[in-house]
């Protein structure tokens, strides 16, 4: 039998793309982000370390693999505040939290239980129906997340993109079998080049349309914008906000909403890995009341 030179080119590809999928944590994953990232630039942009309490963080992380966490959050009048361990070994993350109320959560994650993938159990005590196992697989043109949870009427959640790390799309979906109804379904597309994002998601069940954009003016300065309209009350909202670096160590991030409220939040790292974050908010529609403002300190020795 004679092999041609095409047959043989194609054996051959056939073969490099199995190869990829059976053998992919050795590949550089370049695909599409899992869609709940969907948009997360910009949102993070706008609302990532936003806090107008008092918030102090510990985090300690020893040699041997275990990390211990404190956080307090004062709220008002009311104290909150939990402990949360995390301990890895080879692929295993075993993540136990304690609030002040006694509520224990756990989860246990396992990367690679199978080529591309992660999987995750988690549950709280004492509630016994919280249990919840995700899965997730990546692969250079797909990304899959699905969730069960782990009782007798389970919620079923799924997810996926699919395209590049520059252009995908994606959607996702929730099924509740005790009341046999969806409680969501959205779909989205986002764009992502060296220097903006933008996002354009469906949401509410299809009833309402959101797009989101951030972009990156220089090295130090980076502009974000939100909007959303929903169709049955043709109503429009809009955030819009800016990170600006003043030098490698401080941050101060400006935002403004249509509801009137303009925030601004200054950062600095005053130690390696250290940061002192001071938030403030004020309504310019409530012109008698008091602005917010916040201080979260976070240690990590």
């Amino acid at each position: 039998m004679v092999v041609s030179p095409l047959h043989g080119f194609i054996v051959d590809h056939l073969l490099s793309i199995f190869l990829a999928l059976v053998n992919c944590p050795s590949i550089k994953m370049v695909g599409p982000a899992p869609f709940v990232d969907m948009g997360k630039k910009a949102k993070d942009l706008l609302t990532k370390d936003y806090n107008f309490d008092q918030k102090f963080t510990l985090s300690m992380l020893s040699s041997t693999g275990m990390g211990l966490t404190a956080t307090g959050l004062k709220k008002d009048q009311i104290f909150f505040g939990d402990i949360n361990t995390v301990y890895k070994s080879g692929n295993t993350t075993v993540d136990v939290k304690v609030d002040t109320y006694s509520n224990v959560s756990t989860k246990v994650t396992v990367n690679d239980a199978w080529p591309c993938s992660k999987a995750a159990l988690s549950f709280r005590i004492p509630d016994h129906k919280s249990g919840k196992l995700d899965v997730q697989y990546l692969h250079p043109h797909a990304a899959i997340d699905s969730s069960i949870g782990l009782n007798p009427t389970p919620l079923l959640e799924l997810s996926a993109t699919i395209g590049s790390n520059e252009l995908y799309l994606g959607g996702e979906v929730g099924f509740d079998t005790a009341s046999a109804s969806f409680t969501k379904y959205t779909a989205g597309i986002n764009l992502n080049k060296p220097d903006f994002s933008a996002a354009l998601l469906l949401t509410d069940k299809g009833q309402a349309l959101k797009a989101s954009y951030i972009h990156s003016v220089n090295p130090f300065t980076c502009v974000a914008a939100e909007m959303a309209h929903r169709f049955s009350t043709y109503e429009n909202t809009f955030t819009i906000g800016s990170s600006h670096a003043v030098d490698p160590l401080s941050v101060v991030k400006t935002r403004f909403s249509d509801n009137g409220k303009a925030a601004m939040l200054c950062q600095r790292e005053w130690r390696p890995k250290s940061l002192v974050t001071f938030s403030a908010e004020y309504d310019l529609k409530a012109a008698n009341a008091s602005p917010k403002m916040g201080l979260a300190l976070a240690l990590k020795p």
